[in-house]
Protein backbone atom coordinates (compact mmCIF):
# COMPACT_ATOMS: atom_id res chain seq x y z
CA UNK A 1 0.00 0.00 0.00
CA UNK A 2 1.97 3.06 -0.67
CA UNK A 3 1.58 6.65 0.66
CA UNK A 4 1.13 10.37 -1.06
CA UNK A 5 4.99 10.72 -0.30
CA UNK A 6 6.29 7.53 0.40
CA UNK A 7 9.72 7.41 2.54
CA UNK A 8 13.08 6.31 0.12
CA UNK A 9 14.35 2.83 2.17
CA UNK A 10 15.39 -0.35 0.97
CA UNK A 11 11.98 -2.11 -0.47
CA UNK A 12 13.01 -5.11 1.38
CA UNK A 13 10.86 -6.08 3.87
CA UNK A 14 11.33 -6.10 7.57
CA UNK A 15 12.27 -9.53 9.04
CA UNK A 16 10.21 -10.14 11.55
CA UNK A 17 11.58 -13.38 14.45
CA UNK A 18 10.10 -16.43 13.84
CA UNK A 19 6.82 -16.82 16.05
CA UNK A 20 8.26 -18.99 18.90
CA UNK A 21 4.20 -19.74 20.33
CA UNK A 22 3.31 -17.87 23.41
CA UNK A 23 2.16 -13.85 23.68
CA UNK A 24 2.90 -11.03 24.44
CA UNK A 25 4.18 -11.66 27.91
CA UNK A 26 5.83 -14.63 26.53
CA UNK A 27 9.65 -15.10 27.28
CA UNK A 28 10.89 -13.63 23.78
CA UNK A 29 8.69 -10.66 24.36
CA UNK A 30 8.26 -10.06 27.90
CA UNK A 31 10.34 -7.79 28.60
CA UNK A 32 9.79 -5.79 25.29
CA UNK A 33 6.46 -5.48 25.98
CA UNK A 34 7.03 -4.34 30.09
CA UNK A 35 9.45 -1.94 28.21
CA UNK A 36 7.40 -0.16 25.77
CA UNK A 37 4.27 -0.17 27.82
CA UNK A 38 6.06 1.68 30.68
CA UNK A 39 6.71 4.42 28.13
CA UNK A 40 2.51 4.45 27.21
CA UNK A 41 2.46 4.56 31.19
CA UNK A 42 4.21 7.51 31.07
CA UNK A 43 2.41 9.46 28.74
CA UNK A 44 -0.69 8.73 30.42
CA UNK A 45 -0.62 9.90 33.73
CA UNK A 46 0.92 13.09 32.27
CA UNK A 47 -2.41 13.29 30.00
CA UNK A 48 -4.30 12.85 33.27
CA UNK A 49 -2.72 14.72 35.19
CA UNK A 50 -2.75 18.06 32.92
CA UNK A 51 -6.49 17.60 32.47
CA UNK A 52 -6.96 17.75 35.66
CA UNK A 53 -4.33 20.58 36.00
CA UNK A 54 -5.49 22.58 33.46
CA UNK A 55 -8.28 24.80 34.66
CA UNK A 56 -6.67 25.85 37.46
CA UNK A 57 -3.20 26.51 35.81
CA UNK A 58 -5.10 28.84 33.01
CA UNK A 59 -7.40 30.66 35.69
CA UNK A 60 -3.74 31.43 37.52
CA UNK A 61 -2.00 32.51 34.64
CA UNK A 62 -5.44 34.84 33.43
CA UNK A 63 -5.16 32.31 29.82
CA UNK A 64 -8.79 31.29 30.02
CA UNK A 65 -9.14 32.76 26.57
CA UNK A 66 -6.13 30.49 25.37
CA UNK A 67 -7.45 27.48 27.36
CA UNK A 68 -7.59 25.48 24.25
CA UNK A 69 -4.46 26.54 22.61
CA UNK A 70 -2.57 24.69 25.71
CA UNK A 71 -4.03 21.80 24.17
CA UNK A 72 -3.74 22.13 20.44
CA UNK A 73 -0.79 23.86 20.44
CA UNK A 74 0.47 20.54 21.72
CA UNK A 75 -0.77 18.51 18.39
CA UNK A 76 0.46 21.27 16.16
CA UNK A 77 4.12 20.52 17.06
CA UNK A 78 3.05 16.95 17.47
CA UNK A 79 2.06 16.94 13.34
CA UNK A 80 5.77 17.70 12.56
CA UNK A 81 7.36 15.50 15.04
CA UNK A 82 5.15 12.54 13.49
CA UNK A 83 6.66 12.97 9.96
CA UNK A 84 10.20 13.24 11.04
CA UNK A 85 9.96 10.59 13.84
CA UNK A 86 8.41 7.96 10.57
CA UNK A 87 11.14 8.82 8.53
CA UNK A 88 14.29 8.41 11.16
CA UNK A 89 12.82 5.34 12.30
CA UNK A 90 12.93 3.76 8.78
CA UNK A 91 16.02 4.75 8.48
CA UNK A 92 17.91 4.52 11.65
CA UNK A 93 15.17 2.42 13.71
CA UNK A 94 13.17 3.48 16.33
CA UNK A 95 15.71 3.71 18.97
CA UNK A 96 17.16 6.88 18.62
CA UNK A 97 13.51 9.18 17.72
CA UNK A 98 12.45 6.98 20.81
CA UNK A 99 14.92 7.99 23.31
CA UNK A 100 15.11 11.99 21.77
CA UNK A 101 11.83 12.06 22.10
CA UNK A 102 11.39 11.00 25.50
CA UNK A 103 14.16 13.66 26.66
CA UNK A 104 12.55 16.47 25.08
CA UNK A 105 9.02 15.78 26.00
CA UNK A 106 10.45 16.12 29.93
CA UNK A 107 11.89 19.66 28.30
CA UNK A 108 8.77 20.78 27.65
CA UNK A 109 7.47 19.50 31.22
CA UNK A 110 9.60 21.78 32.91
CA UNK A 111 9.08 24.54 30.22
CA UNK A 112 5.42 24.55 31.27
CA UNK A 113 6.02 23.83 35.13
CA UNK A 114 7.89 27.60 35.40
CA UNK A 115 5.96 29.68 32.88
CA UNK A 116 5.44 33.20 34.18
CA UNK A 117 2.61 33.78 31.57
CA UNK A 118 0.24 31.82 29.74
CA UNK A 119 1.87 32.31 26.45
CA UNK A 120 5.40 30.36 27.72
CA UNK A 121 3.50 27.57 29.19
CA UNK A 122 1.97 26.74 25.78
CA UNK A 123 4.80 27.22 24.35
CA UNK A 124 6.22 24.58 27.18
CA UNK A 125 2.94 22.37 25.97
CA UNK A 126 4.47 22.59 22.30
CA UNK A 127 7.92 21.70 23.18
CA UNK A 128 5.84 18.43 25.12
CA UNK A 129 4.07 17.80 21.57
CA UNK A 130 7.71 17.70 19.74
CA UNK A 131 8.91 15.22 21.99
CA UNK A 132 5.67 12.74 22.11
CA UNK A 133 5.27 13.13 18.23
CA UNK A 134 8.94 11.58 18.32
CA UNK A 135 7.86 8.68 20.90
CA UNK A 136 4.35 7.60 19.73
CA UNK A 137 5.63 6.82 16.00
CA UNK A 138 8.87 4.86 17.54
CA UNK A 139 6.36 2.98 19.65
CA UNK A 140 3.98 2.08 16.44
CA UNK A 141 7.32 0.87 14.43
CA UNK A 142 8.85 -1.52 17.16
CA UNK A 143 5.44 -3.02 17.58
CA UNK A 144 5.66 -3.93 13.46
CA UNK A 145 8.82 -4.95 13.71
CA UNK A 146 9.07 -6.87 16.32
CA UNK A 147 5.89 -8.84 16.88
CA UNK A 148 4.41 -11.10 14.74
CA UNK A 149 0.74 -10.36 13.32
CA UNK A 150 -0.95 -12.59 15.11
CA UNK A 151 0.20 -10.43 18.94
CA UNK A 152 -0.23 -6.95 17.60
CA UNK A 153 -4.11 -6.81 18.84
CA UNK A 154 -2.49 -7.89 21.91
CA UNK A 155 0.16 -5.19 21.76
CA UNK A 156 -2.37 -2.22 21.49
CA UNK A 157 -4.65 -3.91 24.17
CA UNK A 158 -1.77 -3.21 26.26
CA UNK A 159 -1.00 0.36 25.52
CA UNK A 160 -4.65 1.14 25.72
CA UNK A 161 -4.75 -1.34 29.03
CA UNK A 162 -1.25 1.71 30.56
CA UNK A 163 -3.74 4.13 30.82
CA UNK A 164 -6.22 1.96 33.36
CA UNK A 165 -3.54 2.91 36.48
CA UNK A 166 -3.13 6.89 35.58
CA UNK A 167 -6.86 7.25 35.04
CA UNK A 168 -7.28 5.84 38.37
CA UNK A 169 -4.89 7.78 40.66
CA UNK A 170 -4.06 10.52 38.13
CA UNK A 171 -6.82 12.61 38.60
CA UNK A 172 -6.48 12.01 42.40
CA UNK A 173 -2.71 12.55 42.81
CA UNK A 174 -2.86 15.62 40.43
CA UNK A 175 -5.53 17.58 41.77
CA UNK A 176 -4.15 16.68 45.18
CA UNK A 177 -0.98 18.64 44.42
CA UNK A 178 -2.97 21.62 42.68
CA UNK A 179 -4.52 21.82 45.48
CA UNK A 180 -1.74 21.16 48.11
CA UNK A 181 0.98 22.45 46.60
CA UNK A 182 0.12 24.59 43.09
CA UNK A 183 -0.55 23.26 39.74
CA UNK A 184 3.01 23.94 38.45
CA UNK A 185 4.74 20.79 40.13
CA UNK A 186 2.14 18.36 38.39
CA UNK A 187 4.63 19.61 35.34
CA UNK A 188 7.65 20.09 37.32
CA UNK A 189 7.72 16.29 39.29
CA UNK A 190 6.49 14.02 35.93
CA UNK A 191 10.22 14.37 34.56
CA UNK A 192 11.59 12.46 36.97
CA UNK A 193 9.49 9.70 36.40
CA UNK A 194 11.01 9.29 32.83
CA UNK A 195 14.36 7.25 34.68
CA UNK A 196 11.79 4.20 34.78
CA UNK A 197 10.80 3.81 31.37
CA UNK A 198 14.32 4.27 30.03
CA UNK A 199 15.86 1.94 32.55
CA UNK A 200 13.11 -0.91 32.12
CA UNK A 201 12.88 -0.58 27.92
CA UNK A 202 16.63 0.03 26.85
CA UNK A 203 18.36 -3.10 27.32
CA UNK A 204 15.27 -5.29 25.68
CA UNK A 205 15.23 -2.66 22.96
CA UNK A 206 18.45 -2.84 22.14
CA UNK A 207 18.45 -6.59 21.99
CA UNK A 208 15.53 -6.50 19.75
CA UNK A 209 17.34 -3.97 17.44
CA UNK A 210 20.53 -6.34 17.28
CA UNK A 211 17.95 -9.00 16.25
CA UNK A 212 16.64 -6.91 13.53
CA UNK A 213 19.11 -4.42 11.89
CA UNK A 214 18.07 -1.63 10.08
CA UNK A 215 19.00 -1.18 6.18
CA UNK A 216 20.77 2.43 6.29
CA UNK A 217 18.74 4.59 4.08
CA UNK A 218 19.12 8.32 2.37
CA UNK A 219 18.55 11.24 3.80
CA UNK A 220 15.58 12.41 5.34
CA UNK A 221 12.91 13.31 2.79
CA UNK A 222 13.59 17.27 2.59
CA UNK A 223 10.07 17.47 0.89
CA UNK A 224 8.24 15.54 3.07
CA UNK A 225 9.60 17.31 6.06
CA UNK A 226 8.82 20.66 4.66
CA UNK A 227 5.15 19.64 4.46
CA UNK A 228 5.32 19.00 7.85
CA UNK A 229 6.39 22.02 8.88
CA UNK A 230 3.72 23.74 6.57
CA UNK A 231 1.61 21.57 8.05
CA UNK A 232 2.33 23.00 11.68
CA UNK A 233 2.30 26.56 10.78
CA UNK A 234 -0.56 26.47 9.21
CA UNK A 235 -2.36 24.74 11.82
CA UNK A 236 -0.85 27.61 14.28
CA UNK A 237 -1.94 30.37 11.85
CA UNK A 238 -5.33 29.19 11.79
CA UNK A 239 -5.69 28.85 15.71
CA UNK A 240 -4.70 32.34 16.44
CA UNK A 241 -6.91 33.66 13.69
CA UNK A 242 -9.67 32.00 15.34
CA UNK A 243 -8.53 33.06 18.64
CA UNK A 244 -8.32 36.97 16.87
CA UNK A 245 -11.83 37.06 15.84
CA UNK A 246 -11.92 40.19 14.19
CA UNK A 247 -10.29 41.28 10.24
CA UNK A 248 -6.93 41.38 11.46
CA UNK A 249 -7.49 37.65 11.98
CA UNK A 250 -8.48 37.04 8.38
CA UNK A 251 -5.07 37.46 6.92
CA UNK A 252 -3.07 35.12 9.10
CA UNK A 253 -6.22 32.45 8.54
CA UNK A 254 -6.03 32.75 4.98
CA UNK A 255 -2.27 32.29 4.87
CA UNK A 256 -2.59 29.27 7.60
CA UNK A 257 -5.06 27.44 5.11
CA UNK A 258 -3.16 28.19 1.87
CA UNK A 259 0.00 26.01 3.76
CA UNK A 260 -2.33 23.60 5.69
CA UNK A 261 -4.35 21.82 2.61
CA UNK A 262 -1.96 21.48 0.18
CA UNK A 263 0.37 20.10 2.98
CA UNK A 264 -2.20 17.32 4.23
CA UNK A 265 -2.76 16.22 0.77
CA UNK A 266 1.02 15.44 0.78
CA UNK A 267 1.58 13.94 4.04
CA UNK A 268 -1.33 11.67 3.87
CA UNK A 269 -2.15 8.95 1.56
CA UNK A 270 -3.79 10.20 -0.95
CA UNK A 271 -7.69 9.78 -1.28
CA UNK A 272 -7.58 10.39 2.83
CA UNK A 273 -9.83 13.67 2.84
CA UNK A 274 -12.25 12.37 0.21
CA UNK A 275 -13.06 8.59 2.52
CA UNK A 276 -10.91 6.11 -0.28
CA UNK A 277 -11.62 2.77 0.22
CA UNK A 278 -9.22 1.33 2.35
CA UNK A 279 -5.78 2.79 4.29
CA UNK A 280 -7.38 6.58 3.25
CA UNK A 281 -10.36 5.60 4.98
CA UNK A 282 -8.03 4.09 7.87
CA UNK A 283 -5.98 7.21 7.88
CA UNK A 284 -9.01 9.04 8.10
CA UNK A 285 -10.61 7.64 10.93
CA UNK A 286 -8.48 7.73 13.39
CA UNK A 287 -8.41 11.40 13.01
CA UNK A 288 -11.88 11.97 13.14
CA UNK A 289 -12.43 9.58 16.67
CA UNK A 290 -9.34 11.64 17.95
CA UNK A 291 -10.50 14.59 17.11
CA UNK A 292 -14.72 14.87 18.42
CA UNK A 293 -13.69 12.54 21.56
CA UNK A 294 -10.62 15.00 22.96
CA UNK A 295 -11.94 18.34 21.95
CA UNK A 296 -14.90 17.33 24.28
CA UNK A 297 -12.89 15.74 26.74
CA UNK A 298 -10.15 18.79 26.98
CA UNK A 299 -13.43 21.22 28.00
CA UNK A 300 -15.10 18.38 29.79
CA UNK A 301 -12.71 19.64 33.94
CA UNK A 302 -12.94 23.51 32.90
CA UNK A 303 -17.39 22.55 32.57
CA UNK A 304 -17.40 20.84 36.02
CA UNK A 305 -15.27 23.25 37.68
CA UNK A 306 -16.95 26.16 36.25
CA UNK A 307 -20.59 25.06 36.08
CA UNK A 308 -21.44 22.47 38.75
CA UNK A 309 -18.50 24.09 41.12
CA UNK A 310 -16.35 20.50 41.81
CA UNK A 311 -12.60 20.51 43.19
CA UNK A 312 -9.91 20.04 40.30
CA UNK A 313 -9.95 16.50 41.89
CA UNK A 314 -13.38 15.61 41.62
CA UNK A 315 -13.59 16.89 37.89
CA UNK A 316 -10.25 15.14 36.94
CA UNK A 317 -11.96 12.01 38.02
CA UNK A 318 -15.02 12.07 35.86
CA UNK A 319 -12.64 11.71 33.18
CA UNK A 320 -11.25 8.18 34.83
CA UNK A 321 -13.72 6.11 34.06
CA UNK A 322 -13.44 6.79 30.20
CA UNK A 323 -9.69 5.37 30.72
CA UNK A 324 -10.49 2.60 32.48
CA UNK A 325 -13.24 1.91 29.96
CA UNK A 326 -10.89 2.62 26.97
CA UNK A 327 -9.02 -0.41 28.33
CA UNK A 328 -11.97 -2.50 28.09
CA UNK A 329 -13.11 -1.91 24.75
CA UNK A 330 -9.31 -2.39 23.81
CA UNK A 331 -9.32 -5.39 25.07
CA UNK A 332 -12.33 -6.61 23.80
CA UNK A 333 -11.07 -5.85 19.96
CA UNK A 334 -8.36 -8.16 20.59
CA UNK A 335 -10.64 -10.78 21.63
CA UNK A 336 -9.69 -14.17 19.22
CA UNK A 337 -12.48 -14.25 16.48
CA UNK A 338 -12.56 -10.38 16.46
CA UNK A 339 -11.05 -9.76 13.54
CA UNK A 340 -14.26 -10.70 10.73
CA UNK A 341 -15.81 -7.99 13.39
CA UNK A 342 -13.40 -5.15 12.74
CA UNK A 343 -15.68 -2.79 10.26
CA UNK A 344 -18.55 -3.69 12.85
CA UNK A 345 -16.42 -2.30 16.13
CA UNK A 346 -14.95 1.01 14.36
CA UNK A 347 -18.71 1.90 13.49
CA UNK A 348 -20.11 0.92 16.59
CA UNK A 349 -17.54 2.64 18.56
CA UNK A 350 -18.31 6.06 16.68
CA UNK A 351 -21.50 5.22 18.11
CA UNK A 352 -20.78 5.13 21.74
CA UNK A 353 -18.49 8.37 21.34
CA UNK A 354 -21.14 10.17 20.09
CA UNK A 355 -23.80 8.77 23.12
CA UNK A 356 -20.87 9.87 25.52
CA UNK A 357 -20.11 13.48 23.79
CA UNK A 358 -24.14 14.11 23.87
CA UNK A 359 -24.04 12.54 27.80
CA UNK A 360 -22.02 14.67 29.12
CA UNK A 361 -23.79 18.02 27.92
CA UNK A 362 -26.41 16.87 30.10
CA UNK A 363 -24.56 18.09 33.28
CA UNK A 364 -25.20 21.49 31.63
CA UNK A 365 -28.78 21.04 33.01
CA UNK A 366 -28.19 21.79 36.84
CA UNK A 367 -31.16 19.25 37.52
CA UNK A 368 -28.58 16.24 36.07
CA UNK A 369 -26.33 14.80 38.61
CA UNK A 370 -22.94 15.48 38.07
CA UNK A 371 -21.84 12.19 37.85
CA UNK A 372 -23.88 11.29 34.59
CA UNK A 373 -20.60 13.07 32.72
CA UNK A 374 -18.45 10.22 34.44
CA UNK A 375 -20.91 7.50 33.15
CA UNK A 376 -21.22 8.85 29.72
CA UNK A 377 -17.52 8.97 29.69
CA UNK A 378 -17.19 5.71 30.17
CA UNK A 379 -19.46 4.91 27.48
CA UNK A 380 -17.21 6.55 25.49
CA UNK A 381 -14.46 5.05 26.66
CA UNK A 382 -15.44 1.53 25.34
CA UNK A 383 -15.98 3.17 21.93
CA UNK A 384 -12.54 4.45 21.02
CA UNK A 385 -10.76 1.00 22.63
CA UNK A 386 -12.56 -0.34 19.57
CA UNK A 387 -11.99 2.24 17.32
CA UNK A 388 -8.80 3.11 17.86
CA UNK A 389 -7.05 -0.27 18.37
CA UNK A 390 -9.37 -1.39 15.24
CA UNK A 391 -8.00 1.28 13.11
CA UNK A 392 -4.56 0.37 14.53
CA UNK A 393 -4.60 -3.28 13.65
CA UNK A 394 -5.89 -2.32 10.18
CA UNK A 395 -3.30 -0.08 9.56
CA UNK A 396 -0.42 -2.13 9.96
CA UNK A 397 -2.61 -5.14 8.11
CA UNK A 398 -3.27 -3.26 4.95
CA UNK A 399 0.92 -1.51 5.10
CA UNK A 400 3.85 -3.26 3.28
CA UNK A 401 6.33 -3.73 5.64
CA UNK A 402 8.73 -1.27 4.10
CA UNK A 403 6.23 1.27 4.73
CA UNK A 404 5.38 0.62 8.00
CA UNK A 405 7.22 3.68 9.43
CA UNK A 406 5.58 5.76 6.55
CA UNK A 407 2.02 5.07 7.75
CA UNK A 408 2.20 4.74 11.27
CA UNK A 409 3.47 8.58 10.77
CA UNK A 410 0.25 8.99 8.66
CA UNK A 411 -2.13 7.24 10.85
CA UNK A 412 -0.71 9.61 13.56
CA UNK A 413 -0.55 12.74 11.59
CA UNK A 414 -4.35 12.60 11.00
CA UNK A 415 -4.72 11.66 14.90
CA UNK A 416 -2.92 14.65 15.76
CA UNK A 417 -4.49 17.21 12.63
CA UNK A 418 -7.89 15.86 14.03
CA UNK A 419 -6.80 17.28 17.70
CA UNK A 420 -5.28 20.64 16.36
CA UNK A 421 -8.46 21.45 13.90
CA UNK A 422 -11.18 20.15 16.07
CA UNK A 423 -9.77 21.54 19.82
CA UNK A 424 -9.04 24.51 18.51
CA UNK A 425 -12.24 24.78 15.97
CA UNK A 426 -13.88 24.23 20.20
CA UNK A 427 -11.46 26.77 21.57
CA UNK A 428 -12.78 29.24 18.65
CA UNK A 429 -16.70 28.43 19.56
CA UNK A 430 -15.36 28.92 23.18
CA UNK A 431 -14.20 32.30 22.79
CA UNK A 432 -16.42 33.43 20.46
CA UNK A 433 -19.84 32.78 22.54
CA UNK A 434 -18.21 34.51 25.71
CA UNK A 435 -17.10 31.18 27.26
CA UNK A 436 -13.56 32.44 28.79
CA UNK A 437 -15.13 35.55 30.27
CA UNK A 438 -18.20 33.51 31.96
CA UNK A 439 -16.04 30.90 33.16
CA UNK A 440 -13.38 33.35 34.67
CA UNK A 441 -16.09 33.94 37.33
CA UNK A 442 -15.91 30.45 38.36
CA UNK A 443 -19.25 30.88 40.76
CA UNK A 444 -20.40 27.75 39.85
CA UNK A 445 -23.87 29.21 38.92
CA UNK A 446 -23.72 28.57 35.13
CA UNK A 447 -24.47 31.51 33.12
CA UNK A 448 -25.64 31.67 29.86
CA UNK A 449 -22.62 32.27 28.36
CA UNK A 450 -20.48 29.86 29.28
CA UNK A 451 -23.20 27.10 29.32
CA UNK A 452 -23.89 28.18 25.41
CA UNK A 453 -20.22 27.42 24.84
CA UNK A 454 -19.91 24.30 26.20
CA UNK A 455 -23.15 23.18 24.89
CA UNK A 456 -22.54 24.26 21.31
CA UNK A 457 -18.75 22.71 21.63
CA UNK A 458 -20.39 19.12 22.61
CA UNK A 459 -23.05 19.25 20.04
CA UNK A 460 -20.51 19.47 17.04
CA UNK A 461 -18.62 16.96 18.06
CA UNK A 462 -21.42 14.43 18.76
CA UNK A 463 -22.19 15.27 14.89
CA UNK A 464 -18.41 15.07 14.51
CA UNK A 465 -18.48 11.00 15.90
CA UNK A 466 -21.61 10.17 14.01
CA UNK A 467 -20.28 11.50 10.66
CA UNK A 468 -17.78 8.28 11.58
CA UNK A 469 -19.58 6.29 11.67
CA UNK A 470 -21.27 6.59 8.61
CA UNK A 471 -17.92 6.40 6.72
CA UNK A 472 -16.70 3.45 8.91
CA UNK A 473 -17.96 1.59 6.05
CA UNK A 474 -15.22 2.59 3.54
CA UNK A 475 -12.41 0.58 5.10
CA UNK A 476 -13.52 -2.29 2.98
CA UNK A 477 -11.26 -2.54 0.21
CA UNK A 478 -12.56 -1.77 -3.02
Amino acid sequence: MTTASPTSVDPAPVPIPADPGGGVLGSRYRSLTLGIVSVVLLLAFEATAVNTAMPVAARELDGLGLYAFAFSGYFTTTLFALVVSGQWCDRRGPLPPLFTGIAVFGAGLVVAGAAPGMWIFVAGRAVQGLGGGLVIVALYVVVGRAYPERLRPAVFAAFSSAWVLPSIIGPVVSGAVTQHLGWRWVFLAVPALILLPLAVMGPALRRSEREQPVAKGADFDRRRTGLAAMAALGAALLQYAGQRLDLLGLLPAAAGAALLLPAVLGLLPTGTLRAGRGLPTVILLRGVAAGAFFAAEAFIPLMMVTERDLSPTLAGLTLTSGGLSWALGSWLQGRPGAERHREAMIRGGFVLTAVAIAGAALVLVPAVPAWVAAVAWGVGGIGMGLTVASVSVLMMKLSAPEDAGANSASLQVSDALGNVLLVGLSGVLFAALGGGSAAAAHDGAGSTGSVAAFAVIFLVMTGVALLGALVSGRVRRA
